[in-house]
């Protein structure tokens, strides 16, 4: 955690949410979730409790960490089939903090990374939040954006050559050469680049570490959190980066998947019985999903390896320095891609 709130700015929050009758006395903050990218705070009172998020401190890439693209999105779907918090304020910058920040109700389940809890801790509750959450992803590809105000929040038209194109953006030279590292995985993905599946609204970060559970049975999603990256775009980014997420027994983790190691547990479907629960649900062609997985990892190497050289710079945060992080997201890449199979029949 690279910020926390001081007496002054606690106060002003208290202020701020009671003005807006969120609350109605002294509060109290705690930080919550991983904290790597947007800083999450559960604020209560005593008897009523909302959660608050804002970005990282300055400086911040362009574009990134938006908050008020962020709330905009999620009142968007308040209404639809996609569980979501309810957004209850929204503060611009300045106005409490110098960032803008919003306020959005609390989900009292469980955020499941290492252990699924009781009840939910068996092989039949298990099975049912890893369908619930592929079903969930089907509602999210089915929700009409553009009736819901959604109509600019991206371009789907050529949208995979150009994610694949910004984000080499991150991490190539001046001459526009990736890293020696990234280079197989980068030309693999240039060639392959698929056509757009179709035009959806997309998470762009939707595992399992990102949701909320019921606290009771039957094991299902009660929320979907962390909407910074959502798009609308191809659809099956989505399902290659859950992909990209499962742990595989017998396979070490990569740092995503290590956020979800209570997928090993007996009773969560595998990859290929998420996979058939989508086409099942959706219908949609999925001959091309290795590019799709593939794109998801290197995509996180890319953002790993951007982060590792914030740090080198002195304003990024201590948890991306190691360069082992980008290397295990860069081998599961290959693995994708088939190119670790190819380079091992070489030798």
């Amino acid at each position: 955690m690279s910020w926390d709130w001081t007496a002054e700015t606690r106060k002003a929050l208290q202020d701020f949410l009671i003005g807006h009758d969120i609350m109605s006395g002294p509060i109290t903050t705690k930080a919550i979730g991983d904290g790597h990218s947007n800083l999450t705070f559960l604020v209560t009172d005593g008897d009523t409790s909302v959660v608050v998020r804002r970005p990282p401190p300055p400086p911040i890439p362009p574009g990134a960490n938006d908050m008020l693209r962020e709330a905009k999105l999620l009142t968007a779907l308040h209404s639809t089939a996609v569980p979501v918090p309810e957004v209850l304020a929204v503060a611009q910058e300045g106005e409490v903090l110098d960032v803008p920040f919003y306020v959005m109700s609390f989900a009292p389940g469980p955020v499941v990374t290492v252990r699924t809890p009781a009840p939910l801790d068996t092989p039949d509750q298990r099975r049912s939040i890893g369908y619930s959450m592929i079903d969930t992803l089907a509602d999210l590809h089915e929700v009409d954006w553009r009736a819901v105000g959604l109509e600019r929040l991206g371009r789907p038209e050529g949208f995979n050559a150009r994610h694949l194109q910004r984000m080499r953006r991150l991490v190539v030279d001046e001459e526009g050469n990736p890293p020696a590292d990234f280079a197989d995985v980068d030309a693999w993905l240039a060639a392959n680049t698929p056509p757009e599946s179709g035009a959806a609204l997309i998470h762009c970060d939707f595992r399992i570490g990102n949701v909320v559970l019921a606290p009771d049975t039957p094991g299902r999603l009660q929320a979907v959190l962390d909407w910074e990256l959502a798009t609308i775009g191809d659809p099956l980014l989505d399902v290659g980066y859950l992909l990209a997420t499962v742990p595989e027994p017998g396979r070490p983790m990569n740092p995503t998947a290590e956020l979800g190691a209570a997928m090993l547990e007996d009773g969560y479907p595998s990859k290929d019985e998420l996979v058939q629960r989508y086409s099942d649900r959706t219908g949609r062609n999925l001959d091309n999903l290795a590019w799709y997985t593939t794109l998801a990892l290197w995509k996180l190497a890319v953002l790993y390896e951007y982060s590792r050289r914030r740090v080198l710079d002195g304003i990024g945060d201590p948890y991306y320095s190691d360069p082992a992080l980008v290397q295990s997201f860069l081998g599961d890449a290959r693995r994708a891609a088939g190119l670790a199979t190819a380079a091992a029949n070489v030798q």
